[in-house]
């Protein structure tokens, strides 16, 4: 057995600046890794989904350039889509490896268990430590359906090594990861199914941001099966078939499962630890990352923090802010996300629904009101705006349309700093652009 100053257990996107930092600083740092460095993000999140909807996305606005006058014959070369995918992530890959050699961080490259409060195990190596850091993410979770074990199916994990384009894919699910990789095969050329539980797309959200995703999702050509059951499986000769309740079936030539997720914590042994898990299994933690064991600490959605690899690397900071004595919470940002279908999904803080402890107001301007949107053909979609009648605070917003995700930091960045609807308002943001319907946005409040 050795010792050493921190062991961090997963090389997510917490995990790895965490580790690098410390040994940057002259600690003694031991990373355990059980499969590619880099985690969800690098792996099969944020790096391959955003390289795969590149080229997809491409390839639909050429089709819908049709609308401009603009007539193309879209021909994808899908194993070079897939090559490309793949070479991305493995330059990412080698960039982290470079990273943490140059930090001197020692790497075991295994699945690590608890053996006591403060030892590990992995890989034939056993490591001590007064600090532990798990950072081990979460998993595709396959739902009960009778059928379904055993079955050879695609998830987010292996989607990425296609190496050919399905000639038809079924979609089990209606959340962020079905959507844009549903929508990424339709437009590469699959006839896609997406089949939801839910009565619409994303049903964590507003529901007209269902409704417009569920239009441009028909625009493509996609299959949409909403308020869907799926009662059973079958896999033969190389077709699925999956019947709904009611009776209809459902046939395909590949099976994306996209229904959910799964902490990683079913190898880590915490009961040698005494580290207590919630009720689904994911490690339970106090406002400043701890676990019910002191100096052992947890980040990133595996501590069921929002599974973003944004907010995983602001716990990398606040934890080491927490660490060094400032007073830091596991949720003092302002939070923001995307969904990257198209048109895009940017949101941040909250909806008017979720305001209920707040003298709220909401406003909201469709897409087909805004020049810019107009001029470019972007019509779908809508911009909305919640704020504090009280205080003139901006609580929160919910764009819908072309490159939403980079638009919402704008008024991410209102939130941050405190701002006010009429700053907004005030503000004179550059014609013709979309960033200029903001301002004309809040005007709406006057």
């Amino acid at each position: 057995m050795s010792d050493a100053d921190v062991v961090v257990i997963g090389s997510g996107q917490g995990g790895v600046p965490f580790a690098a930092d410390l040994a940057g600083a002259g600690r003694k740092v031991v990373l355990f890794e059980r499969r590619t460095l880099g985690g969800s993000c690098i792996n099969y999140g944020c790096t391959p989904s955003k390289a795969f909807l590149a080229a997809a996305h491409n390839a639909g606005r050429a089709r819908q350039a049709a609308q401009l006058g603009i007539h193309v014959q879209v021909q994808v070369d899908f194993p070079a889509v897939m090559e490309r995918v793949r070479s991305i992530r493995s330059t990412f890959n080698a960039g982290i490896e470079r990273r943490l050699a140059d930090a001197g961080v020692q790497v075991i490259y295994a699945e690590a268990s608890f053996t006591d409060a403060h030892t590990l195990s992995g890989g034939g190596t056993t490591v001590s430590a007064p600090l532990i850091v798990l950072n081990t993410g979460t998993s595709p979770l396959l739902p009960d359906i009778p059928g379904l074990a055993g079955m050879p199916v695609l998830t987010n994990e292996n989607f990425f090594d296609l190496k050919t384009l399905p000639e038809c894919t079924l979609v089990l699910g209606g959340g962020y990861i079905g959507l844009e990789l549903g929508q990424g095969l339709a437009r590469l050329g699959s006839e896609v199914h997406i089949l939801h539980r839910g009565e619409r797309l994303l049903d964590h959200e507003e529901p007209d941001v269902g409704d417009v995703l569920a239009e441009a999702f028909r625009q493509d050509g996609m299959h949409l099966h909403l308020n869907a059951t799926v009662e059973r499986a079958a896999y033969t000769d190389g077709v699925y078939t999956l019947t709904l309740k009611g009776g209809l079936e459902v046939q395909g030539t590949a099976l994306l499962i996209a229904t959910g997720r799964k902490p990683n914590t079913h190898a880590l042994n915490v009961s040698a630890a005494d580290i207590r898990l919630d009720a689904q299994g994911y490690i339970a933690v106090d406002e400043h990352f701890q676990t019910t064991v002191p100096g052992v600490y947890a980040i990133g959605d595996v501590a069921r923090q929002p599974a973003f690899t944004h907010v995983s690397w602001e716990d990398y900071r606040r934890l080491k802010g927490i660490l060094n004595g400032e007073s830091r919470t596991r949720a003092d940002r302002v939070l923001g996300y995307a969904t990257y279908t198209e048109p895009q999904v940017g949101r941040v803080g909250l909806t008017f629904e979720q305001a209920h402890e707040y003298k709220a107001r909401v406003v909201t301007l469709p897409m087909g009101q805004i020049a810019r949107a107009i001029e470019w053909g972007h019509t779908l979609g809508f911009y909305r705006l919640v704020v504090d009648e009280d205080t003139d605070k901006i609580l929160g917003a919910t764009l819908v349309g072309y490159e939403a995700a980079e638009l919402v930091h704008v008024l991410l960045a209102h939130m941050q700093a405190g701002s006010t609807w009429r700053v907004l308002e005030q503000s004179v943001h550059i014609h013709p652009t979309y960033g200029e319907a903001l301002p004309s946005l809040a005007r709406l409040l006057t």
